[in-house]
């Protein structure tokens, strides 16, 4: 008779357990702001562009503008799926940084380029492309005369997978401080970004483009996917 009431005594606690668990998981605090069916949400530049959504990822090909949310946020967390579909044309002259930031030379790599404005403006921008340092490095800060500030905006190790496959990348926007965790591992950590301001548009990067009239893509061009975009507002 204990025996079966300690059973039904542990299996209550167990489902509660799991319940408990779950309640959690379902109100993480997590909005989406892509439905993986359109553009809504979001502003799409003026003119021709190539930003649109196939098979539930927002697609892009190097053409038009900046994707920008219609919403603009303060403090965030912004949970972000990305990949390169490939990379396109000339070997691109890849900067190489010693461990405080400091350039110390130069690499020619395969390259494919964008990036996450979190404060709107590019000055906000955390890089996306095939560098040795690693994608998340802050391009506006890496030759900042300010040493704290030039070792913060440079990867702490290079988390990316290869080109063709899917990147987690989670931003942490405090004020004009940023921590970035990508693919299970931190890459920057409370990095200070100086002017950026406390609130702006998440903007997705054009960079490089397809040139019509010669049939070539630059050295360094946006061939890039997203999806799993959600935001928890602090």
């Amino acid at each position: 008779m204990k025996t079966s009431r300690f059973i039904a005594v542990a299996w209550t606690a167990l489902l509660l357990s799991i319940s408990a668990i779950y309640a959690k998981k379902k109100g993480d605090g997590f909005v989406s702001i892509f439905n993986g069916k359109d553009l809504s949400g979001w502003k799409t530049p003026s003119g021709d562009h190539a930003w649109k959504v196939v098979d539930g990822v927002i697609d892009y090909e190097a053409k038009g503008g900046n994707l920008i949310s219609e919403k603009s946020f303060e403090d965030y967390v912004l949970r972000i799926d990305w990949r390169f579909k490939r990379t396109a044309g000339p070997k691109y002259n890849a900067k190489l940084f010693d461990a405080d930031g400091n350039v110390i030379g130069k690499k020619p790599v395969k390259n494919a380029d964008s990036g996450i404005f979190v404060r709107g403006s590019g000055k906000s921008q955390v890089n996306l492309w095939c560098w040795p340092c690693g994608s998340g490095q802050l391009w506006s800060f890496h030759g900042s005369k300010d040493a704290s500030i030039r070792k913060g905006a440079l990867p702490k190790v290079n988390a990316d997978k290869p080109v063709g496959e899917w990147n987690e990348m989670e931003i942490t926007m405090k004020g004009e401080t940023i921590t970035v965790v990508l693919n299970g591992k931190t890459v920057l950590d409370q990095s200070k970004m100086p002017g950026v301001g406390n609130k702006g548009h998440i903007a997705l990067q054009h960079h490089g483009g397809y040139n019509a009239k010669s049939r070539t893509w630059s050295s360094a061009s946006a061939l890039i996917q997203f999806r799993n975009i959600k935001i928890k507002e602090l």
